[in-house]
């Protein structure tokens, strides 16, 4: 009787890990093993159409090409950086002598004004849009609440949001750039007005799907809870504390998660327009250089844009994942 339970005990157990490898192997294939598919199939459906187009600038860049490139940029950076080195060495050791001839000198120190290489571009945008949208949060989610809990104040404020909603942000960028020239007036800025303009800009860009989604949350929050919140006779700043913020967080994230999406495209376009520092600069610069290799590191630009834009997208989902009550909303 034993030996049949402890057989029949071995054969749940094999059967147990049998599921599970199973369940594991799906979840692998679904993850892993299609989307690799997926690229494969991209890759070689690039590579064969870049063979048959020709352009002003020479063949399309297939994934070889922009492979290399990308070992180049990062080559400049590394070059990039031992010349600023050498020149902050060289700087101290002239100092340092100065100072040996004349105690009462003063040092100089002047910074490197070399070129910016592709990854200082790409942390000069990580930048912007990031200063952007953070400023657009500390606006928008407080006036979506307020929106959402006040029904006189979304009657004040809807028409002005439905106004401005669909003017593309880019359409601001002059009135942005003739502002700033107008108000920031410095002969040694702490900010570069290039950075103010873009940032701006982002933030115009990131308001109105904030405010929206911000506002929908609060007012569609759970009737019971608005009605255990009276029972419980919270003060006003308890009762959104407690009740609205938590019972909203999956719908202003979404407002988030859209806004920072949008305010990355919009961010590189206005780099464009604007030549302000970025990759949307080293875009343009390219396009307009004109050189044999340009097409495959705008094509490498456009790669990294688009592998930024994912990352930036994941890690507001991860975010929204820590702090949400409701985790089916942060499954996508």
């Amino acid at each position: 009787m034993s030996t049949a339970t402890s057989l029949n005990d071995e054969t749940e157990a094999r059967i147990a890990w049998l599921d599970t490898a199973l369940e594991f192997g799906s979840k692998a294939v679904k993850t892993i093993a299609i989307p690799l598919v997926g690229i494969v199939i991209f890759l070689f459906f690039w590579a064969a159409t870049a063979q048959n187009v020709k352009t002003s600038l020479g063949q399309f860049p297939g994934p070889a090409a922009v492979l290399e490139q990308f070992g180049t940029l990062y080559e400049e950076h590394r070059n990039e950086r031992v010349k600023e080195t050498g020149f902050y060495e060289r700087q101290d050791v002239r100092n340092a002598k100065r100072m040996a001839a004349d105690p009462g000198y003063q040092p100089k120190v002047r910074g490197y004004t070399g070129k910016e290489t592709f990854l200082d571009q790409i942390v000069t945008s990580l930048i912007t849009v990031m200063s952007g949208f953070l400023v657009a949060a500390i606006i928008a989610i407080p006036l979506g609440i307020a929106i959402g809990l006040n029904k006189t104040l979304n009657a004040a404020v809807n028409p002005i949001i439905q106004i401005f909603k669909p003017v593309s942000p880019l359409a601001w960028l002059p009135l942005v750039t003739m502002l700033v020239s107008a108000t920031y007036v410095s002969s040694d800025p702490m900010i570069a007005k290039s950075f103010l303009n873009s940032m701006i800009t982002v933030t115009l860009c990131c308001l109105w799907p904030m405010v929206i989604n911000s506002s929908l949350g609060v007012a569609s929050i759970n009737k019971d809870l608005i009605n255990v919140s009276k029972v419980l006779r919270l003060p006003a700043i308890k009762h959104v504390q407690k009740i609205v913020i938590p019972a909203s967080i999956p719908m202003i994230f979404t407002g988030m998660r859209m806004s920072l999406g949008v305010a990355w495209m919009v961010l590189i376009a206005a780099e464009m327009l604007a030549q302000s520092p970025g990759l949307g600069k080293f875009v343009w610069d390219e396009f307009q250089n004109g050189s044999s290799n340009s097409l495959a590191r705008i094509m490498a630009a456009v790669l990294m844009i688009g592998f930024i834009g994912f990352l930036l997208d994941r890690g507001m989902l991860a975010i929204q994942r820590r702090v949400s009550w409701d985790k089916s909303t942060a499954s996508n």
